[in-house]
């Protein structure tokens, strides 16, 4: 298991090492001049070279790579270009909001998932399934930004019983909780359906088994059946969906953040992408796509505990 977890470690670093070049030569490619944005519109084209200069943006592309992968692996995210606050600052004092966000919205997607998904295996061609696949198609085609300023609409504005915008509050007070309801709502819907399909697709292959069969023919009661021997048998599959929807989550926060007006990580991008403020999109990526690949990691070490079968 050790070997296995250096392994994976390594490949880690190799794919944020990928992740960091694609990404940095995008945004270098994308058209627009921060330097021009800083400088403003009355600047000359004296100004605007000075600020280039002072940037490091007047070096080759490559260069400019290989200047910033050196201060990353320093821990030095750099300097945004737009108030000369440090980029891991920034990131880290925005970070939790969205953990908290995200979190959240898994565990709502899990627990109203997962029941679903296993009552329509059970109950397999009655109007019980079809509500669930019916619910399921829906939360999935339904947008985030659209379902967030619909509950806006019902429950911030025409019933006002929810607060509709920021996250100042501490989420375990009351108001914290309030607060937290509907951007959870909105981010989950999505991720809730999808898990509720893959347990009722797993659930309806693992009932199929010779074992179940064998487990009903020695008098098992059902409810054992159902939570021992059916469930933690198609729990693989839903691992699977959660933690890749997990790094989904992150990035539909993205559009919930913007709704709600949450200061969070990914609110933060979006300000990064319209003002070119390379520093502090690189910096904001990487984080999201470490975040993504340790709950990988975690996912394939919670395979062992689920299924004493999987070695590594």
């Amino acid at each position: 298991m050790g070997k296995y977890i250096l392994k994976r470690l390594i490949q880690l670093v190799i794919l944020l090492f990928v992740i960091s070049f694609v990404i940095f030569f995008a945004i270098h490619l994308a058209p627009g001049d921060p330097a021009k944005m800083i400088a403003g519109e009355t600047a000359t084209s004296a100004d605007v070279e000075n600020i280039r200069k002072s940037l490091g943006l007047d070096k080759p592309v490559i260069v400019q790579y290989f200047d910033y992968i050196i201060k990353v692996f320093q821990g030095n995210f750099g300097t945004s270009y737009q108030n000369g606050a440090s980029v891991a600052g920034e990131i880290f004092s925005r970070l939790p909001t969205t953990i908290k966000l995200a979190v959240s919205a898994m565990l709502l997607a899990l627990i109203v998932g997962i029941p679903l998904g296993i009552i329509a295996a059970l109950r397999k061609n009655s109007w019980v399934d079809f509500f669930s696949t019916s619910a399921s198609l829906l939360g999935v085609s339904v947008p985030n930004f659209w379902l967030g300023t619909m509950l806006i609409l019902v429950f911030g504005v025409y019933l006002q019983i929810l607060p509709v915008s920021g996250v100042s509050s501490h989420w375990w007070t009351l108001a914290g909780m309030q607060e937290m309801i509907l951007p959870t709502i909105t981010l989950s819907v999505g991720s809730a359906a999808i898990i509720a399909r893959t347990t009722r697709s797993s659930m309806l292959e693992v009932i199929q088994q010779d074992f179940i069969r064998t487990a009903k023919a020695k008098g098992l009661k059902k409810r054992e059946i159902i939570l021992t021997h059916e469930f933690r048998n198609a729990l693989i599959p839903v691992i699977t969906v959660a933690g890749i929807n997990f790094g989904t989550l992150l990035g539909g926060a993205i559009v919930t953040e913007q709704v709600f007006a949450i200061n969070g990580l990914g609110r933060l991008l979006i300000t990064a992408i319209s003002s070119r403020d390379f520093p502090m999109v690189e910096g904001a990526v990487l984080v999201i796509a470490t975040i993504f690949a340790v709950v990988n990691l975690a996912v394939d070490l919670i395979y062992t505990k689920v299924d004493p079968r999987i070695k590594y």
